[in-house]
């Protein structure tokens, strides 16, 4: 199994077009973020994972301050192989975020707190530049501005220890993001279970832009051990069954192909896209998705009549 290779917009670089979402290394949480907790890891099972995926010829990480533990791990056990794969964090988020508080913690995208956080993570990771630091949460320009986030990033930029800059971005704010024309990549989500964000991804592409998809497999939740139990975070639309099932998509699946690597391979199809990110904790689900993602995108007959089923439904 070969997985396949694009170029990240104009930054030029090569990623794998699966990435791995290191947020289900936050393990267990606590307190008002309990019910974020990702199933528990061990930090030996952490680095046989992280490494295995290098292994693999998964050259792309996305981590995060707010991913508890995550960063920590990732700068432990990989930090000897470095120069292998594509590095990218978030900024905005609060620095030395407590366990029971990650990722609900309210973002601070003052030039103060950027600066730290990029500085924070730079440490856990234990490397000297990150390769691609995202505006975490989609802010509005006008707070972005306010606050001298993007000066700040450039000057990081300028001194080495960040490559490019992102956004991790949503609608209402998302479509200004890109006119902005500031942005090397966007992180935007997208999935046969949440469609809302598709002509977004086209027109961050179109702007030259690198596009990286976050809830590329809609949290695995069609997958047999989830069986429909959790959403897709930061979804709109109708629940994730619902829509599958409105679309009826299990029509299309082909002879061996399950719910989970069709919705994966469909979010491949999109033409803008770069690379799907996927996060687990777990080697054998790692296996099964590094699997799909080298089987490329879906039929181009079957991914058009998947978009005009969902689209009608």
């Amino acid at each position: 199994m070969t997985i396949p290779t694009r170029v990240l917009g104009r930054t030029g670089v090569g990623v794998s077009v699966l990435g791995y979402g290191a947020m289900e290394l936050r393990g267990q949480l606590t307190g008002r973020a309990s019910q974020l907790s990702a199933p528990p890891i061990t930090d030996s099972g952490a680095g046989r994972l992280l490494n295995e995926l290098l292994d693999a010829g998964v050259n792309l990480i996305d981590t995060s301050i707010d991913y508890g533990r995550s960063e920590e791990l990732i700068g432990r056990y990989l930090a000897p192989r470095r120069g292998e794969f594509f590095l990218a964090s978030k900024c905005g988020c609060s620095v030395s975020v407590p366990p029971d508080e990650a990722m609900l913690t309210p973002h601070d995208y003052s030039a103060a707190n950027v600066r730290a956080g990029v500085e924070q993570s730079l440490g856990h990771l234990r490397t000297d530049h990150l390769d691609l630091v995202q505006v975490h949460l989609s802010p509005s320009r006008t707070e972005m501005e306010n606050e001298g986030t993007l000066e700040t990033l450039e000057s990081l930029r300028a001194e080495g220890k960040v490559r490019f800059i992102g956004m991790s971005g949503t609608l209402p704010n998302l479509p200004d993001h890109i006119a902005m024309g500031v942005f090397d990549v966007f992180q935007i989500p997208y999935s046969a279970l949440q469609p809302e964000h598709g002509e977004l991804v086209s027109a961050a592409a179109d702007a030259g832009a690198g596009v990286l998809i976050r809830g590329a497999v809609a949290r695995g939740t069609a997958s047999e051990d989830k069986n429909w139990t959790v959403q897709p975070l930061s979804s709109s639309g109708p629940p994730a069954q619902d829509r599958w099932e409105d679309a009826k998509l299990d029509e299309l699946l082909e002879p061996g192909v399950n719910r989970h690597e069709f919705i994966l391979r469909f979010t491949l199809s999109h033409p803008g896209v770069t690379s799907a990110i996927v996060g687990t904790g777990k080697l054998g689900h790692l296996r099964s998705n590094v699997e799909a993602a080298s089987r490329g995108p879906l039929p181009s007959d079957v991914y058009e009549e998947a978009n005009r089923r969902l689209g009608a439904a």
